[in-house]
């Protein structure tokens, strides 16, 4: 019987489109600190997001070293390189236009909600600081609808270590076979809670992970989804006759 369902943060609740809109506007923030003049912002914007998607992939599973830190490095480097120098107040700025532009996508409220009134435990599990995640979480409005939060930072580790899973269900209480993982990435969220036995609904708005499907139990567009499939696995568990119905629909 599913009793809780955990989520990833960003690009899972928090809109993918927006976060790069929110990290534009810190760039063009620090670059106006630095008073750096004839740089192009947006590709300074790239090469940053591209410097910090392969730090991110190092990390993967390994200890846990701040966020703050390892972007800070990146951004001081990049700086560098342009003959800029580093702005002190580059994790101040990083927040405020996180909490300034920030967005979750629409149907995150409703699907939350939902899970509350039907008496499921929702948890976060997210590779986030802890401060970061606090003051999105609070600007946003959402908080309160969490009854767990568990950061890599809390943990000590980076998914998929199974360590920060294994942290979260002991807060809720559970075991990994009553719990469902919501997530953005195929090969850190769905391989992580498969670990501790949790299932994995791999969140896929515009079907750009077909390649990595196989590594998650089910794939969604829109998180309202996951209503549904936790109603028919637990109907599935109080009906013997109907346990294959979730085999039936992954093969089609």
């Amino acid at each position: 019987m599913i009793r809780a369902v955990f989520f990833d943060f960003v690009g899972t609740l928090l809109s993918k489109e927006y976060e790069d809109i929110t990290h534009q506007n810190i760039i063009k923030e620090v670059l106006n600190k630095s008073k750096a003049e004839n740089i192009d912002v947006l590709k300074f914007w790239e090469e940053y997001e591209e410097r910090t998607r392969e730090k991110f992939k190092e990390y993967a599973g390994m200890p846990y070293k701040p966020l703050r830190m390892i972007e800070e490095e990146i951004l001081r480097a990049l700086l560098e390189k342009h003959g800029l120098e580093f702005s002190p107040d580059f994790w101040e700025i990083h927040l405020r236009m996180h909490q300034k532009y920030g967005k979750l996508y629409d149907e995150v409220v409703e699907t939350l909600e939902t899970l509350k009134r039907e008496g499921y435990y929702i948890g976060i599990i997210t590779d986030s600081d802890n401060d970061y995640l606090k003051a999105q979480l609070e600007s946003l409005g959402i908080i309160h609808l969490f009854d767990g939060i568990t950061t890599s930072e809390e943990a000590g580790f980076y998914k998929p270590h199974p360590r920060i899973f294994e942290v979260a269900l002991k807060k809720a209480g559970i075991r990994g076979e009553e719990a469902i993982y919501v997530g953005d990435n195929p090969l850190k969220d769905c391989v992580g809670a498969r670990q501790v036995e949790m299932l994995s609904i791999l969140l896929d708005k515009k079907g750009e992970r077909k390649e990595a499907w196989r590594e998650c139990e089910f794939v969604i567009s829109d998180l309202r989804e996951v209503l549904v499939i936790i109603e028919e696995l637990n109907a599935d568990l109080s009906c013997p006759k109907e346990q294959g119905l979730k085999k039936e629909k992954k093969g089609q």
